[in-house]
């Protein structure tokens, strides 16, 4: 453990003096910034019941897309780039310890990203208090719910970028591989759902498969104060899953 914590320091410290680091951290929250921004307006124009919270990370998707190719891309496939991965094999490092600094460093830092969005609400409380006078953009329950979902389901994104960086030397080839599978794994599992919604030749069974896959899904649960403990199962199975198989691919390359 001692190697693991001096190679996620070192981690996050190269987090933090990376470019592409800030600049996924700057675009993240001028996107999200603005999307709040148009939510609250829409709101403003068209009353609706859905809570702003709600609204919010509903759409936590669309810097998904980006936030983790830019934070995942060369956490491997750079270091094997330029040499120094092969350089840190040849230290007593255990395999699984680099890949799970790795892991937590762009994971800690994806959530922190996430972490800093409380700032939203709290702004507009200070810079509009009559928008703020039902308690509708501080409600805990919905706030807590998404975050957890944020949480649990950032094991799966990271880990899809871990293991897309390992299986390459290349950053660029890293990134669109974890922006293909995120693709696939949020819209396309929005997509079969709907399928299965409509399909009404399928197996009850499949449906539920489907369903059980279907991240929008977990999501609209955890925003609503449900937890399941089978989400959690399946980030966390499938997150072991990918770390595994990332330090098979660098075990295989060393």
């Amino acid at each position: 453990m001692r190697h693991f914590f001096i190679l996620l320091k070192h981690e996050l410290r190269m987090l933090f003096i990376s470019p592409p680091t800030y600049i996924a951290a700057v675009l993240f929250l001028s996107l999200m910034g603005f999307l709040y921004w148009a939510i609250l307006r829409g709101m403003v124009n068209t009353p609706s019941e859905v809570l702003p919270t709600v609204q919010f990370f509903s759409i936590f998707w669309i810097p998904v897309f980006f936030v983790v190719p830019l934070l995942t891309m060369r956490s491997i496939a750079g270091e094997r780039s330029i040499g120094t991965l092969d350089t840190l094999m040849t230290t007593p490092t255990s395999r699984v310890a680099v890949v799970l600094s790795k892991f937590a460093g762009a994971y800690l830092f994806y959530m922190l990203l996430w972490v800093l969005t409380i700032g939203f609400p709290f702004l507009t409380q200070k810079l509009y208090p009559h928008a703020a006078e039902s308690g509708a953009l501080l409600e805990l329950a919905p706030l807590a719910g998404s975050f957890l979902f944020l949480a649990t389901s950032g094991l799966l994104f990271i880990s899809i970028g871990i293991f897309a960086s390992s299986v390459t030397r290349s950053q660029l080839v890293a990134g669109m591989l974890t922006f293909t599978t995120l693709f696939v794994v949020i819209i396309g599992g929005q997509q079969m759902g709907n399928l299965a919604d409509t399909g009404g030749q399928l197996s009850s069974w499949v449906v539920a498969t489907v369903n059980y896959l279907q991240i929008f899904e977990h999501l609209d649960d955890f925003s609503r104060g449900i937890i399941d403990t089978r989400p959690f199962f399946y980030y966390a199975s499938t997150t072991f899953l990918l770390l595994g198989l990332s330090t098979l691919v660098i075990e295989a390359k060393a």
